[in-house]
């Protein structure tokens, strides 16, 4: 028998195999990857933030970003929302408008990402790595999306979040069933869209003025008052981003905008970050003099795992673990028209 090492702070808690267990829950498989290492533990370790988020009093912000609704995750995502797992939601504009393609009846398809895209555009198919669709039905996207902006008044600006809430709600009309912007609409829980003119959403808009002479603006400034608002007027803050940077650093820079309001604006308590994009780092705070205080109370992980894996796993995982902290959380409650105005839990 080898002797035993010598005593360290360091080799305290050992790591512990999983065992086979057939009747083991998603939750239960996930406290089994708290003995882990590597990415199963940071998996553990998001879903123990997230139900920390669901018992503190805390606004949660889910950040979703790349093609999730092409890949399946939109019943998932509306889930989240129609029950409140989350409360504010920050996304891109590519998967508004994947949402709002399946909205009006449309789907995706299963494919290859060997198929040859010369042949599928033949066809007259688009194809999103190993997922497809049609670009008639996408053109047809568009001039949805052209004619619902044309019946807005074009007289003043819209932030994202506001015509958002109004898509939400004539999708809400027609749609046979949720998806994130008609499950946000219906939880009065807020949707911001930054980066909007780099996505598939922004086309119908600009046809619009383009074809139209329509004069219709965004105004994205008034995203980030309205959602330095939010951080202000929260006891505290939580955010779950999945995908890219871009949702967290909209956060970062409304953060920076809300010092304005409060100089001693608190840091975000929690973040869970699940991502593919080594390298990318959570900054918490933008004032200096709250790092302290940032450093002590923060919880965070990134977890380097595939967003279509990790999102099935956590949501399955949080209705197995988080029936009790749902039940008696104290969520935030929005008012949301031309102006959004939030009443903290």
């Amino acid at each position: 028998m080898s002797k035993k090492a010598k005593a360290s702070p360091y080799l305290r808690r050992p790591t512990d195999p999983i065992e086979v267990d057939r009747d083991r829950s998603v939750a239960g498989l996930l406290a089994k990857f708290e003995a882990t290492s590597f990415q199963a533990r940071n998996l553990a370790i998001a879903h123990n933030i997230w139900l920390n988020m669901l018992e503190d009093t805390c606004t949660i912000v889910l950040g979703v970003s790349g093609p999730l609704i092409p890949a399946g995750m939109r019943r998932l995502l509306a889930w989240l929302i129609r029950n409140r797992y989350v409360d504010v939601v920050i996304t891109d504009g590519l998967t508004v408008f994947h949402d709002v393609h399946e909205s009006l009846g449309r789907q995706h398809y299963q494919g290859s990402p060997l198929m040859a895209t010369s042949e599928l555009q033949s066809h007259g198919i688009t194809r999103l790595y190993d997922t497809l669709l049609s670009e008639e039905e996408v053109r047809e996207a568009d001039e949805w999306l052209r004619s619902f902006v044309n019946m807005q008044d074009v007289t003043r600006p819209y932030s994202t979040r506001e015509l958002l809430n109004l898509l939400g709600r004539e999708l809400a009309e027609i749609a046979s069933e949720d998806g994130i912007l008609t499950a946000a609409y219906k939880a009065r829980v807020p949707v911001f869209c930054p980066g909007v003119t780099t996505s598939p959403l922004i086309r119908g808009i600009a046809a619009g003025r383009i074809d139209r002479k329509s004069p219709f603006m965004f105004d994205v400034i008034q995203d980030v008052v309205e959602m330095a608002h939010i951080l202000v007027g929260s006891t505290n803050v939580g955010g779950l981003y999945f995908g890219s940077s871009v949702c967290s650093e909209f956060v970062r820079q409304a953060q920076a905008a809300g010092t304005v309001v409060n100089a001693r604006l608190r840091p975000l308590k929690y973040v869970v970050h699940v991502t593919l994009e080594h390298g990318v780092m959570w900054h918490p705070v933008e004032d200096a003099d709250n790092w302290s205080r940032a450093a002590k109370e923060l919880r965070s992980v990134t977890t380097y795992c595939d967003p279509t894996i990790a999102l099935p796993m956590l949501v399955t995982a949080l209705t197995q673990s988080a029936a009790r902290q749902v039940k008696v959380r104290r969520k935030p409650t929005f008012t949301l028209g031309r102006d959004l105005a939030i009443s903290a839990a």
